[in-house]
């Protein structure tokens, strides 16, 4: 996932999980306008952890994982 894909990724969950973003705010301990910028991909000056503290809040966490040569799957993916 690109660096600007995360805020719509998170957006997606807080969604699935049927949460405002002042619930997810609140639960995260940020401000509903930090959580809104995420959203938007204006990272600013959000930090990681500000988002890993999002993450955990929706039960999720940073995962890293290689880039293959030409978009193709790794064997483990298959």
């Amino acid at each position: 996932m690109k660096l600007d894909e995360i805020g719509a990724k998170i957006k997606m969950m807080r969604k699935d999980k049927k949460l405002t973003q002042e619930q997810l705010a609140d639960i995260a301990g940020i401000s509903r306008v930090t959580l809104g910028k995420l959203e938007r991909a204006q990272l600013g000056s959000i930090t990681l952890k500000t988002i890993d503290i999002i993450l955990d809040a929706l039960g999720y966490e940073l995962d890293f994982k290689s880039k293959n040569s030409f978009g193709l799957p790794s064997l483990d993916e298959l």
